[in-house]
Parts: structure tokens; C-alpha cells; sequence
């Protein structure tokens, strides 16, 4: 009878075993990285009553008849699942997630933890808050944080250029200056009579005609015949005494009427006299509008033959040149007309205008305009203008092909940008960089120092070109070092510019957009002092510095197990290695099975307090059941005792 009281016994110690784990695991649910714990039983040894015998011949066989003695609270099971993740914004609070614990040294022995709230100690180790363990790094030595040295500076040595490049060209160009009408080789508008002369004309009478030249106020012919007939030639001189009109006598005897000017824009128009008396009508003359005609100039095109041409010049006329040459020269000088002379041609006149700008080129074009280039691209003040000489018998209306600049000189496209660049002692300079557009296309980078800061000791650089695509093209022939020499310096410093790779748009462009070019990145810096710190994933202790740039400071090391419930607890969060846990294997975080850190956040305790609850009602249900068999056995006992 005593057995089924020692095996009530049993149960009572484990149920309370497995209370007081609840109790634990309760009182935990917030403590940073703590994992619960599940209680495991298993039941006591079976007192047997009788054996289990085999089956024989004409009998079968027997099992076993056992009753146990109880239970027992054999193990507990750790729960190593991922708790939850609150961020504290504190740079050295630090959880795991995932695999792995952080690795802790007290004395001489290494601990391990899920609850990474760290910090420095004086002597600027990081630490574990709870316990002063110092916290070791993927090496295995104790991790000391330099937090008061400045980091050195570095000298630039490379900048990475960005941007793009004008495609449209709009410097360097050359000035041009143009007439603003074009040249013509002119004929007059002509009339020519169907009758030859002389012409009868009764003693005493006037036969008129009227003469138009170019719209203007008609001109009245008249001729009063004293014998009975007029002469072809008396008709060529009543004809001439008019202005802008000529008659002379022609092959068949008859008259040939011609205006004084030529080309298309002249107009001849006679107009019948008198009925009866119409001296048009007895010269055969028609009274239909007449024009001048023109067709390109040639090389043998006379002055006289010009459109603009009002009077024919003669051998001795001569025609005035002024004008500004590219550099700023006054020019003046005279074309004398004739063959003898400078010439009588346009071609002539423009071949000795040529000559009198040598820093110009005087042609005419395809359409016959009179142009004068400049040799070279630049802004200049080029000027031409061409006047009949005051004692000139011919004349030109030379306003007709007055001169205007078409394309204003303008220097070459120009895009400037500039960078920081920093020599061994961390001392800033700025250098300006100049991209200018060559007259063949190409770029020039031309660098500058103010003197104040140094020289540049290099030439520029040259022949930056682009394709049709706006992606560089020939990067390899281009040169991109640039050789500086600071004031202060012994030694002179070279800048290497990346722009680029051959058609790639990943460093500067040649686009029909804005030109801007910026330096994008340059690896050099001055001093800095330790503005921020954080962590990164892999357990990298990065410092930031206030003149940008990042150093690591140290490295938190992540401590992994074959067997991680195997893991002894010391308390304070903190395990030990046991002989069922394996040994350590300490690395960065997020290499092999060890989880990624992740910094200013603490992992909460993974306690599920529903499920503890529930347990606890288990294990009370437990305790109060074999309770209830010991009172039972209890007056059993008592009832025996009353028999006798």
C-alpha cells in the first residue's frame, strides 16, 4: 500500500518542479533576450509482479504484470525561438536575429548572451551593463573603442566626373558678315522698233510717244519734222535727252530703246502719242511692259552689269573700301575701275577686297552674297562697307548690298565647374576645372589654382571627343592626370579625373541639353573628429567623422553552437559552454549560421504568457489530483487500522 503513496509522492515533487519552472519563465517574460523553458517527464522504474513467459506447446504466452512507482521531472527543454525586436535608438543596445548569442569574457572565462545591452567603461571597452564582461570581438580579444583620436586626412589622389556637355555649338564661331541682297549679272529691259528708219512725217506736224522707266512719271518724245521725215538718228537723240533711258540705232536701221538699268526689278513701258500723230505706232515700237533679267553672277560678271549699277563706270572711277579688320584694324583704300586699273569685274573687285583683310576672308557664296569670315573663332568687331568715289562718273547703289553680321563672333562654348581637392596635410583647395569646345569639336579641360593656394604644373587636357550617341569616345588616348603644386608643399600632388568609359553614360555626356558638370565623388578628405557611431549588420562598429568619411572602430563577435540547448546557465542573461554544447565558434555577424546584429534595439523575452498560464493550470490540476490519491490511501490505511 505504501507504493501508491510514494508514487503520489513522486508527482507532487514534479508538479512542483514544474511550477517553480513556470514561476521562472513568468518572471522572465520581460526580461531582454531571455528564453523560456518547457518541463520534460518521464515515469519511475515498474515494481514487477510477475515475469513475462514465451508461448509453449498447447499454452500461450504471458506479458509482463508491472506497476510503476511513479514519476519523476526527468529534463527541461530550452526555446531558442526568435523573440521580438524593440528599438531603443541606443547605439550600443544591440539584438540578434536569428542564430547565435553575443560573446561576453568575465575573468577568464567567456559567456554568452541574446541580450546585447552594452556600453564603454572607462577605458573605453565595450561591455556588457549587467555584468562588466567585457564583450570580444569575431578574434577573440576584447573589443576597445578609440573614440577620442582624430582621423588623418588623405590626400586627393582621384575625381569621378559627372555632367553633360553642350552638343549644340554655339561658340567658337567665327564672325560673318553678308549683303543683304545678292549679287546678279544684270541686262536692261529693251524695246526695239519693227520699222527702219528715216520715217515720214508731214512738213510742220509733232508726232509724240510717252517713255516709263521703272514706274516713274511718264517722259513725252516729241519730233516736228521741217522736211517731210525724221531720221532713225533723230529719233536715237529725243530718245536721249531723258534720264535713265538710252536709244541708239540699230542693225536693221531701225531703234533700239534700253534702260539704263538692268536686271529683273527694271521696268520699260512706251505709251502711244497722239491718235493720227502716234509716233510709237510709226516706229513699230510695242507699247507692252518690258522687264530686265538677271542670272548668277560668274567670274567675268561686270560692275556695270550689277542690278544696283545706275551709270556705267568708266576707266578712273574708283570705289571706296572702309572697314574693321578682326583685330580691331582701320581699313581704307580705293578700287580704281578699269582694265588698265584694278579691274572691272565683281570678282575683281571682290578678290582686291580680300586683300585689304587679313584677318578675313572676302568670297562670294553660292547664291552670290557678298561674305566676309573671319579666319578665326572669337568675338571681333568686323566691318565692311563700299562707297563710289566722289568724283566717279558711274555709280552703284551700294545700300542694296549693304554688309550685316549674319553670325555674331562668339568665343568658345565654355563649361566650368569646380571641386575640393585636399593635399597630405588635409589643407582644402579649389581647383576650377574649364571645359572649352575646340574648333575641330573636341574638349579642353583646362585647370586653375587661385595663386594664393598654388600652381597647376600640367597643360590641359585635350581631346576629350564624344560620338553621335553623346557617350564618350577615346578615352584611352586622353591624358586625364592633372600635377599640382601647393604652396606649402614640397612635393608635387597628381589629381587622376575619371570621365568616363568609351560609350558608356555613366561619367560625362555630350547631350542637346544645358552643359553642367559636376565632380561626383573625390577620395580625398581633411582631418575629422568622431561625430557618430553605429552598427552594422555584421557587428561592424562604424564611426562617422565630421569630415564625412566612416572608420570601423571595432567588430562585435557572434558566438554560434552545434548544440545550443546544451548551454548552461550562470544567471544575468549569461550562458557557459557545457560538454553537450560544443565548443564556440566565434565570427561575424551574418557569416555561416550566426544571425545579422542589428543596432539600438534589444530582442524582448520570447515567454508567451497565455501558453505559461495555461501550463500553470496543468500542473495545478496535476499537484491537486495525486494530492487527492495520497488522502484516499491515507484512510485506507486508517480503516485497516480499525479492524482490530
Amino acid at each position: 500500500m505504501s507504493s501508491s503513496l510514494y508514487a503520489a509522492l513522486s508527482s507532487l515533487q514534479a508538479h512542483q518542479s514544474w511550477i517553480d519552472l513556470i514561476g521562472n519563465n513568468l518572471a522572465n517574460s520581460n526580461t531582454a533576450g531571455f528564453k523560456g523553458s518547457q518541463a520534460i517527464f518521464s515515469a519511475q522504474f515498474a515494481q514487477t509482479l510477475n515475469y513475462a513467459s514465451g508461448p509453449s506447446t498447447g499454452r500461450g504466452g504471458r506479458n509482463p504484470t508491472q506497476v510503476g512507482l511513479g514519476v519523476r521531472f526527468a529534463a527541461t527543454s530550452r526555446n531558442l525561438s526568435q523573440g521580438s525586436l524593440t528599438t531603443t535608438g541606443r547605439v550600443f543596445d544591440l539584438a540578434l536575429q536569428g542564430n547565435g548569442y553575443f560573446a561576453v569574457r568575465s575573468g577568464l572565462q567567456n559567456l554568452y548572451t541574446r541580450a546585447g545591452s552594452f556600453g564603454l567603461d572607462a577605458n573605453h571597452f565595450l561591455v556588457d551593463q549587467r555584468t562588466g564582461a567585457q564583450v570580444i570581438s569575431p578574434g577573440g580579444s576584447p573589443i576597445q573603442i578609440d573614440t577620442d583620436s582624430l582621423l588623418s586626412p588623405s590626400a586627393t589622389t582621384t575625381a569621378q566626373m559627372a555632367g553633360n556637355l553642350p552638343k549644340v555649338v554655339t561658340g567658337p564661331l567665327p564672325e560673318v558678315l553678308s549683303s543683304s541682297e545678292a549679287f546678279a549679272d544684270g541686262s536692261p529691259a529693251t524695246l526695239t522698233s519693227s520699222n527702219a528708219g528715216p520715217y515720214t512725217i508731214p512738213t510742220g506736224e509733232t508726232w509724240t510717244m510717252k517713255i516709263t522707266v521703272n514706274g516713274s512719271a511718264p517722259q513725252t518724245v516729241s519730233l516736228t519734222s521741217t522736211t517731210g521725215s525724221v531720221t532713225a538718228q533723230d529719233v536715237v537723240d529725243a530718245i536721249n535727252a531723258f534720264d535713265g533711258v538710252s536709244a541708239s540705232v540699230n542693225g536693221s536701221g531701225g531703234v533700239s530703246i534700253t534702260s539704263n538699268g538692268v536686271g529683273e526689278n527694271v521696268t520699260l513701258k512706251v505709251t502711244a502719242g497722239t491718235s493720227g500723230r502716234d509716233l510709237a505706232e510709226l516706229l513699230g515700237v510695242s507699247t507692252s511692259l518690258v522687264t530686265g533679267s538677271q542670272t548668277a553672277v560668274t567670274s567675268s560678271t561686270e560692275l556695270n552689269n550689277l542690278p544696283g549699277n545706275t551709270t556705267d563706270y568708266v576707266d578712273g572711277d574708283t570705289i571706296t573700301i572702309t572697314g574693321v579688320d578682326t583685330d580691331g584694324t582701320a581699313i581704307n583704300s580705293t578700287f580704281t575701275y578699269g582694265a588698265a586699273n584694278d579691274g572691272t569685274t565683281l570678282q575683281e573687285l571682290v578678290d582686291f577686297v580680300d586683300a585689304q583683310f587679313p584677318g578675313a576672308t572676302v568670297s562670294l557664296d553660292a547664291s552670290g552674297k557678298l561674305v566676309v569670315q573671319a579666319d578665326t573663332a572669337g568675338v571681333t568687331d568686323l566691318q565692311l562697307s563700299l562707297l563710289d568715289g566722289s568724283a566717279a562718273t558711274g555709280t552703284t547703289d551700294w545700300t542694296r548690298y549693304a554688309m550685316s553680321v549674319t553670325t555674331e563672333g562668339t568665343a568658345p562654348d565654355t563649361v566650368a565647374t569646380a571641386m575640393e581637392v585636399f593635399d597630405p596635410a588635409g589643407v582644402a583647395h579649389t581647383l576650377t576645372l574649364s571645359f572649352e569646345r575646340q574648333d575641330d569639336g573636341t574638349w579642353n579641360i583646362s585647370p586653375s589654382l587661385e595663386s594664393s593656394d598654388g600652381s597647376v604644373i600640367s597643360g590641359p587636357i585635350t581631346g576629350l571627343r564624344f560620338g553621335d550617341d553623346g557617350s564618350p569616345t577615346g578615352l584611352g588616348g586622353v591624358d586625364p592626370a592633372i600635377t599640382l603644386s601647393f604652396n606649402g608643399q614640397s612635393s608635387p600632388q597628381t589629381v587622376n579625373l575619371n570621365l568616363g568609359t568609351d560609350g558608356v553614360f555613366t561619367g560625362l555626356t555630350q547631350f542637346g541639353a544645358a552643359g553642367e558638370v559636376l565632380v561626383s565623388t573625390q577620395d580625398g578628405y581633411g582631418v575629422g573628429q568622431l561625430a557618430s557611431m553605429s552598427v552594422s549588420s555584421d557587428g561592424s562598429v562604424m564611426g562617422l567623422y565630421t569630415n564625412g568619411q566612416q572608420k570601423s572602430l571595432g567588430a562585435i563577435g557572434i558566438a554560434t553552437f552545434t548544440n545550443p540547448e546544451g548551454l548552461s546557465q550562470t544567471g544575468d542573461n549569461l550562458f557557459a559552454e557545457s560538454t553537450n554544447s560544443g565548443a564556440a565558434q566565434i565570427s561575424a555577424g551574418g557569416t555561416g549560421r550566426a544571425g545579422s546584429v542589428v543596432g539600438g534595439a534589444l530582442e524582448n523575452s520570447n515567454i508567451d504568457t497565455a501558453e505559461q498560464f495555461v501550463n500553470l493550470i496543468e500542473a495545478q490540476r496535476g499537484f491537486q489530483a495525486n494530492s487527492r490519491v495520497i488522502t484516499v490511501q491515507n484512510e485506507l490505511m486508517r480503516d485497516l487500522t480499525q479492524i482490530v
